[in-house]
């Protein structure tokens, strides 16, 4: 793999800022240490075998077959009900913790910042782990890129529902927004981004594990993602 590849696609992940040129030099090497660290692999700095099967991942010949999917739960968890999170998840803005996330994410309100870990509650941290893992392995860089699944849109976030009196489920630290620009509240399977069917691998793997789209059963709100039943 040439030295061009190479920062084109740590620039993709917005860990190389600086010119394309070729050379291996402080900023390269900085880079891939980056993502090294972000991958759990020997910081080095080197694009090693580890570092470029981590960077360059199979293509997916088909949307519709997994390459390399880590598997689901044994057993699907079981989410409350809407009505019933307070008793379940407790009182809202609290018993949280960090997720790691397997690829970086730009916040989708200021393209120029990543994150490399998000706060959730403690309980659905282990089944969104297992989502983010499954969704690294199915999808390349260059497709989460191309679909929005590495702009987030915010997790914990405690306020009312819009328009209403009931708490937000992103109050409790159980849902997940992605790319809200192109999959705004209101719009519908005809306009939103992830209604589109290279996404269904993605919304089958949060599937599996018990979590909701609003837009799949509603078909509003197709950016959201949340750990609780309608």
């Amino acid at each position: 793999m040439d030295v061009r590849s190479i920062q084109e696609a740590l620039k993709g992940l917005g860990l190389y800022t600086v010119k394309v040129d070729g050379i291996t030099g402080p900023k390269t090497k900085a880079a891939i240490r980056a993502f090294q660290r972000i991958n759990g692999l020997s910081q080095d700095g080197i694009a090693g075998p580890k570092t470029l099967a981590a960077l360059f991942p199979a293509k997916i010949p088909d949307r519709d077959v997994v390459l390399q999917e880590p598997a689901p739960a044994t057993i699907r968890p079981v989410w409350p009900r809407q009505s019933e999170c307070m008793k379940f998840y407790g009182k809202v803005g609290t018993n949280l913790t960090s997720l790691i996330l397997p690829y970086p994410m730009k916040i989708a309100w200021d393209l120029r910042k990543t994150v490399t870990k998000i706060t959730l509650h403690e309980k659905v941290h282990d089944s969104a782990k297992r989502c983010f893992d499954r969704i690294a392995a199915a999808y390349s860089p260059a497709q989460r890129s191309e679909i929005g699944l590495d702009l987030f849109g915010g997790s914990l976030n405690v306020r009312k529902m819009r328009g209403g009196s009931a708490w937000s489920m992103h109050s409790w630290g159980i849902a997940i927004d992605f790319d809200p620009a192109r999959n705004q509240l209101k719009w519908g399977k005809d306009k939103a981004r992830l209604a589109k069917s290279d996404c269904n691998i993605f919304w089958r793997i949060w599937e599996e594990e018990g979590w909701v789209s609003l837009g799949r059963l509603r078909n509003y709100d197709w950016m959201h993602v949340q750990a609780a039943r309608l």
